[in-house]
């Protein structure tokens, strides 16, 4: 063969190989980013309305919502997730979320830690506690770094699970 052939086939194998690992690295990030793109995208759509409403309402009519949201919640419902749907009762008793068997709440996404966050009552509010987990707690966009106060709505995401607190 030729210097020059051989030269080509190298080139294509190149371009062969390059285009394997680009698609390759889509994959993976559409495996680890996909959801949550779609869930921003809908959170996106959904924000800019609520606010122009709010601020369209006297204060007279917003404080009784607000007022409505921060009352004692009852129950922690996932909202998203493998375990969507299920609802456990606020009782006062420390709720522990992760993938080990003896947690309250046992979720088996591989985002989770085996302990992964607690929730517990202290001063009549509910407080998130990140546990050390590798991949983060999050209170709505914030990512849970100490003990932080839960407002009833507020979505706590570990991993792919999303629960709230509700009345």
């Amino acid at each position: 063969m030729s210097p020059f052939t051989l030269t080509l086939i190298k080139l294509a194998f190149l371009a062969v190989l390059w285009l394997f690992v680009i698609a390759a690295v889509g994959v993976i990030r559409a495996d680890l980013f996909g959801s949550k793109a779609a869930s921003k995208a809908a959170t996106r759509s959904a924000q800019p309305s609520r606010p122009a409403k709010a601020a369209k309402q006297p204060k007279a009519q917003r404080a009784p919502q607000r007022g409505a949201q921060h009352g004692a919640p009852t129950k922690l419902v996932v909202v998203q997730g493998e375990r969507a749907g299920t609802v456990i009762d606020l009782t006062g008793v420390p709720i522990t979320i992760g993938r080990a068997n003896d947690a309250t709440l046992v979720v088996t996404d591989d985002y989770a830690s085996s302990r992964h966050a607690r929730l517990y009552a202290q001063d009549g509010q509910w407080i998130v506690e990140d546990l050390g987990s590798t991949n983060g707690t999050y209170l709505g966009r914030t990512k849970v770094s100490r003990p932080m106060p839960v407002p009833p709505g507020v979505p706590v995401r570990i991993g792919k699970t999303v629960i709230e607190l509700r009345k």
